[in-house]
């Protein structure tokens, strides 16, 4: 059965489920196991999927609780590629509509597509495109 409304419980589900679907990943599972272990129990992962519980509560509902800007911490993981992003936008929009309604898992998906965008242009990625 498919969420109807975003609530910490169904932010909770979904943000779990997208990151052991991120961590078996062989794009994307380096990135996060070098940073946070391999382990979705252990502190580091706990912490880290608290905020993004807090993150998508802002950003979908406007829940407060979520302090910071998610741009930092992945400007050091390391060489990253627009394909990266490419990758963790696929997996996101995946579980999102495994999780939510069409219109909610839509709603997921536009706002990562433009935290992806803004990511890739903080980190240069853009620079080979020929916009000439």
């Amino acid at each position: 059965m498919l969420y109807e409304t975003v609530t910490r419980d169904s932010v909770h589900h979904l943000v779990h489920e997208f990151y052991a679907i991120v961590l078996k990943d062989d794009v994307l599972g380096p990135y996060f196991t070098n940073s946070l272990g391999s382990d979705l129990e252990n502190g580091k992962w706990h912490e880290h999927l608290h905020t993004l519980d807090d993150f998508w509560l802002l950003m979908m509902i406007g829940k407060p609780g979520y302090k910071g800007d998610p741009f930092p911490p992945h400007a050091f993981l390391g060489p990253i590629y627009k394909e990266t992003f490419e990758q963790w936008l696929k997996l996101f929009k995946e579980t999102t509509t495994k999780y939510f309604i069409p219109s909610i898992a839509d709603k997921f998906y536009k706002k990562a597509d433009i935290i992806a965008e803004q990511f890739i242009e903080n980190l240069g990625l853009n620079d080979d495109d020929d916009d000439d």
